[in-house]
């Protein structure tokens, strides 16, 4: 009997232990089934939640879409590398053409910085509240057919209307551009995609004396509806074609979703990442993950014609209400009200002192960068009407030179410009030597700036300059120019860097792109009075332009030993 109860209490627990393990399994399952679900919950949610702009971009992938933008961002930059820098190549060209003196091509190397003075302000506020799609497809537009009536320019008066509103025109895009390429990348992606533009910008620099090279030594000479048409302006139209390019390109591309986003346009933000989604995957814009942005302002809807001027604060409620236009009057009061700090201490005296060296540093570089090709145009001329003689080069023989052959062709020009200019291949070589020796530079300028710091680097890269700045002074050969000049605007570019950096590491969030577009527009009428003083001072010795231009740098170079360490900067 004994052993028959034992056998039921065994057989009862065995089978209680049983129904516990199915029970223990059946929650483990329970509890894996539930696990995913609260997964895929979590994950539907976080799609249907609101994205910040770095978000749904980065939701937009990195693809075909942004290779396009980086493939139109050459021409793009080119187009404002070469309106800027034309001039330089095709004085020594066109002197017999256009019957040049000495200060008119002072005025055609300034001209189009004299645009790009005027036109800053008026550019960032068009920028700011028309879009940046529009400013970069009509202003590159527009500034082709800039370039191309300058092609077909008669006359210097001609030549310098037209350069001068291409400066106006170019310089509204060429800014535009910066800011819409970062707006179209994710934080991982920005620093390298920078990167890249800087390259192009040197590539096109280098560009310039490539394409003079090839067009130059042709003959043609030919007239198209009685208009005379010479090598130079062949030139000139081949260097409108990137406007052109640019221009159709930027049709077709999406407005800026951070813009948009900023402007409270969120249902076209987001069409336009849906849009960058699908070019960049190739799968339905339907899958893009995000189905609403956050609401940075008051949501509203676009209207034909209308722009909205500022962007208020966040609110905890948004409600859907549209929003009065402002008027230009009050929006530059609005934005004078918050550029206020810039005119008090402790941000006046620094700000002050950033615009200063801005305006020296382009001074001093545009002004020798821009008569370096008149400068070695003259050294070939000269080196070829001496060769077999033990004639002195020197800097001050060579502006001598120049100086009495361009006075020769304004007051005989039957006799000066019988026979075609032709222009020693050494004038192009040159010029490529010095636009390639910026280039590598450009490589070596953040390893440079690692090692050394920003403050340091922009303090040694400004005296250097100013010392090299005069040592041009007491050149004695085309080699030492060549050396001398080319060491010099690598130095000088690499400054212009480090200051800007500077002017991104010490002042606030809101107030950096205000200070960085007054600190460039400081420095092209630094660009633009160096270039109409070089002649004036050539004229009156050989001394006083080099001066000009060492201590405007130097100046420059005094000035940053007051500018605190980037590198230590509180403001954020």
């Amino acid at each position: 009997m004994v052993k028959l109860v034992d056998k039921i209490t065994l057989l009862s627990c065995g089978r209680d232990k049983d129904l516990e393990n199915d029970s223990h399994g059946g929650e483990e399952d329970g509890n894996s089934d539930s696990t995913t679900e609260a997964d895929a919950k979590s994950t539907k949610k976080e799609e249907e939640s609101p994205a910040t702009f770095d978000k749904a971009i980065e939701g937009a992938g990195f693809g075909l879409f942004n290779l396009i933008l980086l493939f139109v961002s050459i021409p793009a930059q080119s187009a404002a590398i070469f309106e800027s820098s034309s001039m330089s190549y095709i004085l020594p060209v066109a002197e017999c053409d256009l019957r040049l003196t000495l200060e008119d091509k002072g005025v055609l190397n300034a001209v189009a910085y004299a645009g790009m003075t005027i036109s800053a302000v008026i550019w960032g506020y068009l920028a700011d509240t028309k879009g940046r799609k529009k400013i970069l497809y009509w202003g590159y537009l527009i500034d082709a057919v800039c370039v191309f009536g300058s092609a077909l320019s008669q006359n210097f008066i001609m030549l310098v209307v037209f350069k001068f509103l291409g400066g106006l025109v170019v310089n509204g895009p060429a800014a535009v551009l910066f800011t819409y390429i970062t707006e179209m990348h994710g934080p991982k992606h920005r620093s390298s995609v920078l990167m890249i533009i800087g390259m192009v910008t040197s590539t096109a620099t280098v560009s310039l004396p490539l394409l003079a090279w090839g067009i130059f030594p042709r003959e043609w000479d030919f007239e198209v509806l009685g208009l005379k048409i010479h090598s130079w302006q062949i030139f000139l139209f081949v260097l409108g074609i990137p406007s052109l390019v640019s221009g159709l390109i930027f049709c077709a591309m999406p407005e800026s979703p951070r813009f948009l986003m900023a402007q409270g346009r969120n249902e076209e933000a987001l069409t336009a990442f849906k849009h960058i989604y699908y070019v960049n995957t190739r799968k339905p814009k339907e899958t893009y993950p995000f189905k609403a942005l956050v609401q940075e302002v008051p949501n509203r809807k676009s209207e034909k014609g209308e722009a909205i001027y500022t962007i208020e604060e966040k609110s905890k409620e948004t409600p859907v209400t549209k929003k009065q236009s402002r008027t230009l009057a009050e929006s530059l009061r609005s934005g004078l009200q918050q550029m206020k700090p810039l005119v008090r201490k402790p941000l006046l005296s620094l700000s002050l002192c950033c615009y200063i060296m801005q305006f020296g540093i382009f001074l001093g570089m545009n002004t020798i960068r821009l008569w370096l090709p008149q400068l070695f145009a003259s050294m070939a001329e000269f080196e070829a009407l001496h060769s077999g003689q033990d004639v002195d080069a020197s800097m001050c023989t060579i502006l001598e030179f120049s100086v009495n052959r361009t006075a020769e062709t304004a007051s005989n020009y039957a006799d000066a410009c019988s026979e075609p200019k032709v222009i020693s291949m050494d004038m192009y070589i040159n010029n490529i030597i010095v636009s390639a020796t910026g280039f590598v530079g450009y490589f070596f300028a953040g390893g440079i700036i690692r090692a050394l710091g920003p403050k340091r680097m922009m303090t040694y890269g400004l005296f250097l300059s100013g010392t090299f700045g005069i040592l041009l002074y007491f050149s004695v050969s085309s080699l030492m120019t060549l050396i001398i000049s080319a060491t010099f605007l690598t130095i000088c570019g690499i400054a212009v860097s480090s200051l800007l950096g500077a002017v991104v590491a010490l002042f606030p969030t809101q107030l950096r792109t205000v200070v960085v577009a007054i600190a460039m527009m400081c420095g092209r009428f630094g660009a633009l009075s160096g270039n109409l003083l070089f002649p004036v001072f050539i004229q009156i010795g050989c001394l006083p332009p080099f001066i000009m231009v060492s201590s405007v740098l130097i100046l420059a170079g005094v000035l940053s030993i007051l500018v605190p360490n980037p590198a230590k900067a509180t403001f954020s």
